[in-house]
């Protein structure tokens, strides 16, 4: 009797112990939806690559348009970036590097995004010369050219900030690097869904940013392992 009773007592304390695992990850919850419009958005533009006819020639069949308000079925948005702007509960940057591809002369992805001294690696997989130019005001702004077959250019950005980009050589090469010291964020797809993953216990204030119809904020409170549900609606204008 007395050694099935030890049995037993320890049987409960190895129970006990694998609940309480010291170093075990706290709970988490999440924050998915969707962001859509209202109204009548522009209409993208086929872009003129005439100017430099290997850009042209790699889109002979279909023409690009412009990005700056891409819709999607159910006047879903595109490119419209969601992130924690308070009460996120910090995290050490992010060291996996992020990727930007000069491709068919345009900036792929159109919306980039990373963190304070995250790597970045640009490319240039065009066999025409390319010129990269940040106009970063809190970072410091530089200009650099990226000629064919030329190494990618590492650099990184130490401070948050949303910085357009522009080709000095290609016009109509147009992007954004947005700099977030939250690693909580999303940037919608083609159909408007964003998720944001691996939220502790907390109130947030959540943040949908579009380049042309600008910003829009919900506050969310997450309790345990929840998933809450938010939506963005913008409203779209022709101009």
């Amino acid at each position: 009797m007395r050694i099935r009773s030890r049995s037993l007592l320890m049987i409960a304390l190895l129970g006990s112990a694998a609940m309480v695992t010291p170093g075990a990850p706290p709970a988490a919850g999440a924050i998915s939806g969707k962001v859509t419009y209202t109204g009548t958005p522009p209409k993208m533009k086929p872009i003129d690559m005439a100017k430099e006819p290997f850009c042209a020639r790699l889109h002979a069949a279909a023409p690009v348009l412009t990005e700056n308000a891409v819709t999607g079925p159910g006047n879903a948005l595109r490119w419209v970036l969601v992130y924690v702007s308070a009460g996120d509960q910090g995290s050490a940057p992010s060291t996996e590097p992020v990727r930007l591809d000069q491709r068919g002369c345009q900036y792929i992805p159109h919306v980039l995004v990373l963190q304070p001294n995250q790597p970045l690696d640009i490319y240039n997989d065009d066999s025409t010369s390319h010129n990269i130019h940040p106009l970063a005001k809190v970072n410091p702004e530089w200009n650099k050219s990226q000629p064919v077959g030329a190494p990618p250019i590492h650099t990184k950005w130490e401070k948050p900030e949303f910085i357009p980009v522009k080709c000095n050589v290609h016009p109509w090469m147009h992007g954004w690097h947005l700099v977030l010291a939250t690693p909580h964020y999303a940037v919608s797809g083609e159909d408007g869904a964003f998720s944001l993953q691996g939220l502790p216990p907390g109130k947030y204030t959540i943040t949908a940013w579009q380049e042309q119809f600008g910003t829009q904020t919900q506050d969310v409170t997450i309790s345990g392992t929840e998933t809450k549900t938010i939506d963005f609606v913008f409203k779209a204008t022709p101009y």
